[in-house]
């Protein structure tokens, strides 16, 4: 079964849209959503939990529209954000007793597990958390009414290397059975390399791909030459970087040429953004 079905997103603003944009996200995976800053990745996020209004499309959480089923599908839908900026002067406690009453499946055994887990002390206050503290209590809420899909917003960004490999061990034990899926929107890629099992990158507001993580980063390579070589091989470049050995450069691996002999290699997901991003500025 979907988890969740985007097809055919629209949203237009003044100065940006999101464009036709369209993926699917199998219950029980981890998907990564990877783009730059204003790549379109908070307007797909606040589609999908319908908090604006898009232009045209569908889009579908265990095969039901969010527009026409929210209020019963919320209950299935956990939200971890980077950041909580509301009720900052309230105590954990307080917000958690407003929250709950919201589900109808929240557990307090649940709740009171991960807040032991994440070393939460209830009685502090919400400005009193570390941006990390923050996440972790978000986590903390979205765990705890049981819900089936978790989205999250950048929820690793404040957080040190520890409490962020803790944080990704709990996301692979909870797809372990199979029923929960995960959408993990973030600039940390390399948190993805480690736990997804599928990425969507978005870039300007259109999907590049949306594929299993190892087959969309082996439909890439970084190659490098000569600047003679970069001659041959420009045309097909994503984009490239001059150096003093000649150049560096992004490419389809598909687009390689048979008869080359560019030095490849499989980049990492940061380097396949940075090369996209770096083709906006180039005008390829």
């Amino acid at each position: 079964m979907l988890a969740l079905d985007i097809r055919n997103l629209n949203k237009k603003y003044p100065n940006f849209q999101v464009k036709d944009v369209s993926f699917q996200l199998e219950q029980g995976y981890i998907m990564g959503f990877i783009g730059a800053n204003g790549a379109g990745k908070t307007t797909t996020i606040k589609s999908i939990l319908n908090m604006i209004q898009i232009d045209s499309g569908e889009i579908c959480v265990f095969g039901k529209n969010i527009a026409e089923h929210e209020i019963e599908l919320k209950q299935e839908i956990g939200c971890a954000f980077g950041d909580i900026n509301f009720y900052t002067r309230s105590k954990v406690k307080t917000l958690t007793d407003i929250m709950k009453r919201f589900y109808k499946n929240w557990n307090d055994n649940t709740y009171y597990s991960y807040l032991k887990r994440f070393k939460l002390d209830e009685n502090k206050k919400i400005a009193e958390l570390s941006t990390g503290m923050k996440v972790k209590y978000s986590l903390a809420l979205a765990l705890s009414h049981g819900a089936k899909l978790l989205i999250l917003d950048e929820p690793t960004s404040g957080l040190d290397p520890v409490s962020r490999d803790d944080l990704l061990d709990i996301f692979q034990e909870l797809i372990v059975g199979g029923e929960i899926s995960i959408l993990f929107s973030t600039h940390i890629t390399s948190d993805l390399e480690k736990c997804a099992d599928f990425i969507t990158f978005i870039d300007n507001g259109q999907i590049i791909a949306s594929a299993e993580k190892n087959d969309f980063m082996a439909s890439y390579r970084l190659v490098s030459g000569s600047e003679n070589q970069l001659v041959e091989v420009k045309e097909q470049l994503i984009s490239y970087k001059i150096n003093s050995f000649g150049f560096t450069g992004l490419i389809h691996a598909a687009d390689i040429p048979p008869s080359s002999n560019l030095k490849a290699t499989m980049p990492s997901l940061e380097e396949i953004m940075i090369y996209f991003a770096k083709k906006e500025d180039m005008h390829v």
